[in-house]
């Protein structure tokens, strides 16, 4: 993956202004954002009971990484007019692109 694999569903140059550039905060707010991916996964379905707070916690935390597409699917699932199959898909592709952006930053520190 590398840059040319990000998709536009995360803004990264919204975090790297929020973060004022400081490559250590990216890179622990990014961390941060695909380690809890991987706990609210698993309730993003009805028949968990902790679905309407997992949606509400991937909303804000989508958009405090630039991840603003999919922070609008979360508000739609929470007024019911989205599903929660979109929020997985919009939390897959924010994760893909993450994915690309921290591979071609861990390239470029390799050369540098």
């Amino acid at each position: 993956m590398a840059r040319r694999d990000i998709s536009g569903a995360v803004d990264f140059a919204y975090l790297e202004g929020f973060a004022a550039g400081d490559s250590t905060v990216i890179d622990e707010v990014l961390a941060l954002f695909r380690e809890q991916a991987a706990l609210w996964s698993p309730m993003l379905s009805k028949s968990h009971p902790g679905w309407g707070d997992a949606v509400h916690t991937v909303k804000g935390a989508a958009r405090g990484v630039g991840a603003f597409a999919l922070g609008d699917v979360c508000e739609g699932a929470e007024a019911g007019t989205q599903s929660l199959d979109a929020v997985r898909n919009a939390l897959d592709l924010a994760l893909m692109d993450i994915a690309a952006y921290a591979h071609e930053r861990a390239l470029r520190s390799l050369k540098g």
